[in-house]
């Protein structure tokens, strides 16, 4: 749910179970008792619980525009796992997890430069992916709109850069979000913690990671950045 009070309306997200019970003598509700996924004291009034919805509340500024749609299944203390739908993004190679080599090369298939020379409609965020552990290859990607299915795409300009359009099947992931300027080291150092905190929970990651960047470093603040590292799993299930 949105926070409405603020200006910048922040999301807040809390999974977990609730209890409840009932007075076997009225057939009413008589207690009801939460436990969020992402705190362990889950006492009536927790200040653990407090700092949780306080630190969701920071400001940062995603553009409207559309993203990916997903599902969030469960949300920790270190990460979100989330559902994602298939969508299909343009792509090409790059050099780095934080780099923007390429960049300009798949903006310049959404603004026409593509076979059919149409105009598509920007979307956020933008991806670099890694595919191995060692994360020596990297692709710089924009995810196309959802109403354009793969067939209905124009082909890339022949006489372009090496671009290529690719359906992403969706599925489930792991998601650790962080504000500030994405560098190279930052970027490495949240894929470390969270695949340590996916595998400390039992889970089974793939190799590789995404970068998730919504904004342009020009345009936005440090600390009102939205930054994703991205990570799929093999399989999950609810408790």
């Amino acid at each position: 749910m949105n926070y409405i009070l603020l200006p910048w309306k922040p999301e807040l997200v809390l999974t977990g179970t609730s209890i409840m019970g009932i007075n076997p003598e009225t057939g009413k509700f008589c207690s009801h008792v939460d436990h969020w996924d992402s705190i362990k004291n889950n006492n009536y009034f927790s200040f653990e619980g407090l700092s949780d919805v306080i630190n969701q509340l920071g400001i940062d500024k995603t553009p409207n525009l559309q993203s990916p749609t997903y599902q969030i299944m469960k949300r920790t203390a270190n990460y979100e796992v989330r559902k994602y739908r298939p969508f299909v993004v343009v792509e090409t190679d790059s050099d780095k997890l934080s780099g923007s080599t390429g960049f300009n090369a798949v903006t310049g298939y959404v603004f026409g430069n593509n076979s059919t020379k149409e105009k598509i409609p920007m979307t956020t965020p933008v991806f670099t992916q890694t595919f191995d552990s060692e994360m020596s290859k990297v692709s710089i990607q924009i995810f196309l709109p959802s109403n354009k299915a793969m067939t209905s795409l124009p082909d890339p300009d022949p006489d372009g850069e090496a671009i290529r359009l690719r359906k992403v099947e969706g599925g489930i992931a792991a998601v650790a979000k962080f504000s500030g300027n994405p560098t190279e080291d930052v970027v490495r150092e949240k894929e470390k913690a969270l695949r340590s905190s996916i595998l400390k929970d039992g889970l089974s990651p793939k190799m590789g990671c995404l970068l998730a960047r919504y904004n342009y470093l020009d345009q936005t603040w440090s600390f009102m950045m939205r930054n994703e590292v991205l990570i799929w799993l093999e399989d999950f299930a609810l408790d």
